[in-house]
């Protein structure tokens, strides 16, 4: 059983190669094979779809658990915006709430440094959060005015709430419900 012998020894080298870390980078390798090939703006593209149905997804899954088939309020999709990113270990926090729109900070992006130079996987919380807040809100137009994927020390996103003139002006995807 040369082959056991020679696993048993692998099994104990300090390798950093564990699930998580592996499908970041996974992701990281993905994201830059698209940006490299189709361009940044398609490849936040594909990353757009993805984020829709994973927006969906946890939408229903908040709305399941909070035992409701009816929206969420502004306070309760602000609330899970935040929830959501803690539980899969961003640190998002929010800046101002108004009837008009959510700002949010983050220190900590949930794909870690796997995300610097790979823009396009901003369009993840882009469209979770868009689709999210449309969903329960009716409208929203998500502006991420920094970015750790472009080297800034925390992210900064906008979620406007209403297509007022300052919504429109600002250089953003807008969401709508359905």
């Amino acid at each position: 059983m040369l082959h056991q012998d020679e696993i048993k020894r692998l099994k104990v080298l300090d390798l950093p190669l564990e699930r998580d870390g592996f499908l970041r980078s996974l992701i990281r390798h993905l994201a830059g094979a698209l940006q490299d090939v189709v361009g940044l703006k398609e490849a936040a593209g594909f990353v757009t779809i993805v984020g829709q149905r994973m927006g969906d997804e946890i939408n229903s899954a908040y709305q399941n658990q909070l035992g409701t088939d009816q929206t969420l309020s502004r306070a309760q999709v602000a609330a899970v915006l935040v929830d959501l990113k803690r539980r899969i270990q961003g640190d998002f926090y929010i800046l101002d709430e108004t009837e008009d729109n959510i700002v949010l900070g983050n220190r900590a992006c949930p794909f870690g440094d796997k995300v610097l130079d790979r823009p396009a996987l901003c369009m993840m919380t882009s469209n979770v959060f868009g689709r999210i807040a449309s969903e329960n809100l009716g409208y929203a137009k998500v502006v991420i005015d920094k970015a750790i994927a472009n080297h800034d020390p925390e992210c900064r996103v906008v979620i406007h709430l209403r297509p007022t003139a300052e919504a429109q002006a600002a250089d953003g995807r807008e969401y709508v419900k359905g």
